[in-house]
């Protein structure tokens, strides 16, 4: 049975994308269909079918879901030029174009593979380690020889041991090793990677390449991999599906679904929605945006949850934005949601203007929070809407509770979910 296939022109940072094929094309998986509008990365087809639809926005493709891993290879050519034209991006959100990170200069300097995780729930790129750590490793090896770095590092969080063990095992480079980070909200983010491998904090306003330094999502690492060896595009995305599913609270590792599939299709092939819930989320729990069973999955897509209801809350809310987590915009949806009206607003004392949005002074060291709690109460809040991270949500609950104010986070819905610990006071760190 065929089905529809929206490709998005816009899945990448920079300008949409600029279709190359018409109405009623015939297409063969991983033919070219739009062409960058700039350095960015093209865009193939992720079925074989017929083009149904073209606008500025998507193509559409009428397809069945491939059944075999055949595809149109990419022009022969060295393995710098397979990466720009297999149209990789950044795959752990960001949607950087790979090519043009690649292209960049970092003699003696370190590439940091990305395999932390940073948000809870999400588990596919530790599965991808697991079922096939030596494609990850490969892809590592072709960004360094790429940047002339010299060292590599896969980040990964310490709880992962077969993970580890299996990378540990196909690592044959001296310069390139293994570093366990912390289980907490927001290890993984790119600054704390740079500061806890290298003990170099690198300022907001500034790249990782001021440090010498390319941080690479390790999915977007095998796709590197794949490009290079097989001629691959990226034609599919790895992607988590959690939350309030038949069966129980659980979180499916998806393997290379076709980018522009259904989120309301994937859900259903999760064994479908359990009855009522309070919102999908596209990626993780903390920067995740609320989509609609239409949507569809792009390059980007780290994950697919269904939460529980949202809980109401009847007393005046105060927002306390945290640039390591869900925007204003997306905490007033939120209060929405939970039928809250507005008291005030604050944000995290560490969270700074910079390259265009909000960032954290020291991602996951907190300052404390009181100041910005006793803030709110007095802009009449008498409950909180927090989206901090671990630290500063410590802060807050050392405080809020003395108060009489509840606590309520932005990943709350989705942990319960999943029958999670809330985001609130930290866990003690197991021992290693």
């Amino acid at each position: 049975m065929s089905s529809d296939y929206k490709l998005l022109l816009k899945q990448h940072i920079g300008k949409p994308d600029v279709p190359c094929v018409k109405e009623g094309d015939q297409v063969r998986r991983g033919a070219r269909i739009a062409l960058a509008d700039g350095r960015g990365p093209d865009l193939h087809a992720s079925v074989s079918g017929t083009v149904t639809r073209v606008t500025r926005e998507f193509i559409v493709i009428r397809g069945k879901k491939p059944d075999s891993d055949s595809f149109e290879q990419l022009p022969d050519g060295d393995f710098r030029e397979r990466i720009h034209a297999a149209g990789i991006v950044g795959m752990g959100g960001a949607g950087f174009p790979t090519g043009i990170k690649l292209s960049q200069e970092i003699a003696g300097g370190t590439v940091i593979a990305n395999a932390a995780e940073c948000e809870p729930i999400l588990n596919h790129n530790v599965a991808q380690i697991e079922a096939d750590p030596e494609e990850i490793y490969r892809g590592l090896l072709y960004a360094m020889e790429a940047v002339h770095a010299m060292r590599g590092v896969i980040a990964i969080k310490s709880r992962h041991h077969k993970a580890i063990s299996l990378l540990k095992n196909v690592i044959d480079n001296a310069h390139v090793s293994v570093f366990p980070v912390q289980d907490l909200y927001p290890a993984g983010e790119e600054r704390a990677l740079i500061r806890d491998i290298l003990d170099i904090l690198v300022p907001p306003e500034e790249r990782a390449i001021t440090a010498r330094t390319i941080v690479i999502n390790s999915e977007t690492l095998s796709r590197v991999t794949q490009a290079v060896e097989l001629g691959r595009p990226v034609i599919s995305k790895n992607l988590t599906v959690a939350g309030k599913l038949h069966g129980g609270p659980k979180a499916l590792t998806l393997m290379d679904v076709p980018i522009g599939t259904r989120v309301g299709d994937l859900i259903a092939e999760a064994g479908g929605i359990d009855g009522d819930y309070g919102e999908i989320i596209m990626d993780g729990p903390f920067m995740g945006r609320s989509v609609t069973p239409d949507d569809v999955i792009t390059k980007t897509t780290g994950g697919i949850i269904v939460t529980m209801p949202f809980l109401q809350e009847r007393s005046p809310l105060g927002l306390l934005v945290c640039a390591c987590s869900a925007s204003e915009d997306r905490m007033r949806e939120i209060a929405k949601k939970m039928d809250a009206n507005i008291a005030g607003i604050e944000r995290c004392k560490h969270a700074v203007w910079a390259r265009g949005g909000l960032k954290c002074r020291n991602p996951g060291v907190c300052p404390g929070q009181a100041d910005r709690v006793l803030r709110l109460r007095k802009a009449g809040a008498r409950a909180l809407l927090i989206g901090n991270c671990s630290d500063c949500s410590n802060t807050v609950m050392s405080l809020a509770p003395k108060l009489h104010m509840p606590v309520h986070h932005v990943t709350d819905s989705a942990m319960r979910a999943m029958d999670l610990h809330l985001i609130r006071k930290l866990q003690k760190q197991p021992s290693n």
